[in-house]
């Protein structure tokens, strides 16, 4: 084995543990129950009468990804559900790290469960990062445009990302790409340019029937560059965070961890029928 093959795998290990520092609290919450949401006995009410479905991020978990959001959604009314996926063996809490087209497949059975469990015929899906591009796939491919009304991508990397151009080194190392593959599928799907992604993206952005928003921050250190993450189509409504605030600094985790102006802007999404006017005071509704 090459010495800089064997540098990548702790490289790739050091990633793993790196996840702690973006996703707070990891160990102490992830196998708490959460609070609020996951309440199969909801019904969903006439003015709210989709349940939401949160999709979190890579290195994240059903749980610390929505610490914030999902108790904000469950105060104004909704049925909140949220779901791991993308599990490798051998790897506790850190999620969305295998191939992303098989995570769509377990978004495609989760949804199913919470439409059968409410009763509803469509449900809204809200994810962040990873899990604000991943649905596409499932809605695109999976059928999922007949079930899903809204789709709310926090942050997400629609058309992938260069980490700030790190991704395009990968060339200069010879079999860096495949162990990427190898070690985390989700990783290399995300790259910019990859297979996953133009699959993803031919023929368009967006499917009949869904509408999209896109909610993304100027400082994303993660996605980038962030415009990269906006869609393309007839019923996509891209935002800028800070065109909504201009004074707020939030970057990729913050955004979809803590940021109460996202989060407005997202249930202005959910409920545009009663939506009001995102700016910087709405950190405070």
């Amino acid at each position: 084995m090459l010495p800089w093959k064997r540098l990548l795998r702790p490289l790739v290990a050091l990633l793993l543990a790196a996840a702690v520092a973006v996703v707070p609290a990891a160990t102490a919450h992830a196998a708490a129950p959460s609070s609020g949401w996951n309440d199969y006995s909801c019904r969903p009410s006439a003015s709210h009468p989709r349940p939401v479905v949160l999709v979190h991020g890579t290195f994240a978990n059903s749980v610390d990804n929505w610490l914030s959001f999902a108790p904000y959604l469950v105060a104004r009314g909704y049925c909140v559900y949220s779901l791991d996926y993308g599990q490798l063996p051998g790897v506790p809490i850190f999620n969305a790290l295998g191939p992303i087209d098989k995570s769509a497949g377990q978004l495609q059975v989760f949804v199913d469960k919470v439409l059968a469990a409410t009763g509803a015929a469509k449900a809204d899906l809200v994810g962040h990062s990873q899990g604000g591009m991943m649905p596409r796939y499932y809605l695109k491919f999976l059928g999922g445009a007949a079930k899903v009304n809204t789709f709310v991508g926090i942050a997400p990397d629609n058309h992938g990302t260069t980490l700030d151009g790190l991704t395009k080194l990968l060339p200069y190392f010879p079999g860096a790409e495949d162990l990427l593959s190898a070690a985390t599928p989700a990783l290399a799907d995300q790259i910019a340019g990859s297979a996953f992604l133009t699959k993803l993206n031919a023929g368009g952005d967006t499917v009949p029937g869904v509408h999209y928003t896109v909610i993304a921050t100027r400082y994303d250190e993660v996605v980038t560059p962030y415009r990269s993450q906006f869609l393309t189509g007839s019923d996509v409504h891209n935002v800028l965070l800070q065109d909504l605030c201009p004074v707020d600094i939030s970057e990729h985790a913050a955004i979809g961890l803590l940021d109460r102006i996202a989060f407005h802007e997202a249930a202005n999404a959910l409920d545009p029928a009663h939506a009001s006017t995102t700016n910087c005071a709405s950190v405070f509704s």
